[in-house]
């Protein structure tokens, strides 16, 4: 991805990968895991909870100031999550019946493939209709 960048870790003789931004929903807006990506240096992007927000604003100065959350990039995670749902549309992608990994990796990119030639939408591939 454009925004990782290479890690070394001790003794290990290849770089791993870190992400440089993460957005996910509300599920992962604790404060633990908020404090796990800030202490690893990776910006984030996670809605508050309303119940969160709620006990915050009751606590009044002690509450804290809310986390960052910028929309824009929220609006973007839409479009992956979208684009992940309509691979799993496809059959083979979705109860993966490959054995190897080299299988189930073109696959993936058929049914990629397939999507963007349809414009990104739904057809009869993803459907299961046979012509």
């Amino acid at each position: 991805m454009p925004g990782d960048r290479p890690v070394t870790a001790g003794d290990t003789k290849r770089p791993r990968r870190r992400p440089g931004h993460v957005i996910t929903d509300k599920a992962y807006s604790s404060r633990g895991f908020r404090t796990y990506l800030r202490t690893r240096g990776i910006a984030h992007t996670i809605p508050e909870k309303t119940d969160q927000q709620r006990h915050r604003l009751n606590r009044g100065r002690r509450g804290g100031r809310p986390p960052g959350f910028n929309q824009e990039t929220y609006r973007h995670r839409n479009i992956i999550e979208r684009s992940f749902n309509r691979l799993k549309g496809s059959r083979g992608t979705a109860t993966r019946y490959d054995k190897t990994a080299t299988s189930y990796e073109a696959t993936v990119t058929l049914a990629s493939r397939v999507c963007v030639a349809n414009g990104g939408t739904r057809s009869d591939f993803f459907s299961g209709v046979r012509r």
